[in-house]
């Protein structure tokens, strides 16, 4: 097993492993409750989608730990769960099933360019600053969904928001989450975000906000209502939204992992020359679990970037990941737990995840306005249309008119250009 995973050359032993794996499984656990609570908004059934989450976590981090011998684990990704629900079941009407479909055929698409190795032309296609105006266009639009689940804003006729009755005992119960994760997250608590969620609800109940569990440990869920649904539905998907939908799937989830493989590598030492090793197997492993999570009943599976509290306590090889899978696996038998994770107590997380994400926006280069305008447009447009598809048509269809008007065209990719006509005719068929 050592040679296998190569502990001897990366320094490292089972214990350190088994540390690992296990930090990094407290630090990403809280997708087990938040996934079905987000997904069974889009009319999911929650034990099923509790049961897709662990599995397609499960066998998702076993085989970046197998295949590409990397110390990340994968689950259902936030924000890409907060898309499927908020922006394509609730905004553009388009049933759960079939979205279930977009995201098997999204995952279809990302194993085809891994296989084929031209990732690399899309990544280099897509400026950077559009990147990271989706990211953080993404994080505040996940927060505006917390913050409205928590009670903290809601609905006004007139002015569209306002701030919601901070004397309701669940709105209470959510700020008192989120104060207690903030606390955590800067004492530097590994696993902070998990934590936060167990004393939220631990404090429902002893003030009767959140009923007490019918048990801790339980029959596993069955999976019948959502498994294989997204194959059913495949013929559901040659549409104009469907594409946008596929697109935008394809888009979050490819630089999503990107990103977080590049880090987490930087950060346990695993880059040599600046470059990712086995950098095509562990996109293998993520477009595999988008496929097979998709399959279980599940959004985008993709790689975490709480794997980086688990390279922090260790871990340096795939065994990492195997020990995390484990766990995951393990989590299975306390589905019960379900019924005490309300809105309240899984609001605040939102919250901090948007904290997280918007973190990039510095790296924007702002005093360009022809790069400003289409960024902030991308990340404006999210949270106030209450879609993530919208924000990244409408940055990706300025982006190339402003790159025109100073003059700098040909630095537009081709591929770029084909983005402007394919958004411009979603706006159409919308319409």
């Amino acid at each position: 097993m050592d040679r296998f995973f190569g502990f001897k050359e990366h320094g490292t032993s089972y214990r350190k492993e088994f540390i690992a794996g296990l930090t990094t499984f407290l630090s990403m656990a809280y997708i087990l409750f938040v996934n079905p609570a987000i997904l069974g908004d889009a009319g999911m059934d929650k034990g099923a989608v509790f049961v897709a989450t662990a599995l397609a976590a499960a066998v998702g981090t076993l085989i970046m730990g197998v295949l590409a011998n990397y110390p990340i684990a994968l689950a259902p990704g936030m924000g890409l769960n907060a898309f499927f629900t908020y922006s394509v079941v609730m905004v553009m009407g388009i049933p759960w099933q079939t979205a279930l479909a977009g995201v098997l055929v999204s995952g279809l698409v990302f194993i085809v360019i891994t296989l084929l190795k031209i990732r690399e032309t899309i990544i280099n296609a897509i400026p950077q600053e559009l990147k990271y105006a989706a990211a953080s266009g993404i994080g505040l639009f996940i927060a505006f969904i917390g913050l409205q689940n928590a009670g903290i804003v809601e609905n006004n006729d007139s002015t569209l928001v306002q701030l919601g009755d901070l004397t309701n005992g669940s709105t209470l119960l959510a700020v008192f989450g989120l104060v207690t994760i903030v606390i955590f997250m800067v004492r530097g608590v590994k696993g902070g975000i998990f934590y936060g969620m167990v004393l939220t609800a631990i404090v429902g109940m002893v003030f009767k906000l959140i009923p007490l569990p019918s048990g801790v440990v339980g029959a596993v869920p069955s999976l019948e209502p959502t498994f294989g649904v997204a194959i059913s539905y495949l013929d559901q998907i040659s549409t104009i939204d469907m594409l946008v939908v596929v697109l935008t799937f394809l888009f979050v989830d490819f630089f999503d992992t990107a990103g977080t493989l590049m880090a987490v590598a930087t950060q346990g030492g695993l880059m040599k020359e600046n470059k990712l090793p086995r950098a095509g197997r562990a996109l293998l492993a993520d477009s595999s679990a988008t496929v097979i999570g998709s399959v279980l009943g599940t959004s985008t599976t993709t790689a975490y970037i709480e794997s980086s509290s688990g390279v922090a306590a260790g871990g340096r090889t795939g065994f990492t990941s195997v020990v995390t899978a484990g766990f995951f696996l393990l989590a299975l038998l306390f589905s019960p737990l379900l019924g005490v994770i309300t809105p309240a107590v899984t609001a605040p997380v939102l919250i901090i995840v948007g904290v997280l994400m918007v973190g990039v926006l510095g790296k924007i280069e702002w005093h360009r306005f022809e790069i400003a305008a289409p960024a902030f447009l991308t990340i404006i447009a999210m949270p106030l249309t209450y879609s993530i598809a919208t924000g990244i048509a409408l940055g990706f269809i300025l982006y190339p008119l402003t790159m025109i008007v100073k003059g700098e065209g040909k630095k537009v990719h081709p591929i770029m250009y084909a983005m402007f006509f394919i958004f411009i005719l979603y706006f159409v068929f919308l319409a």
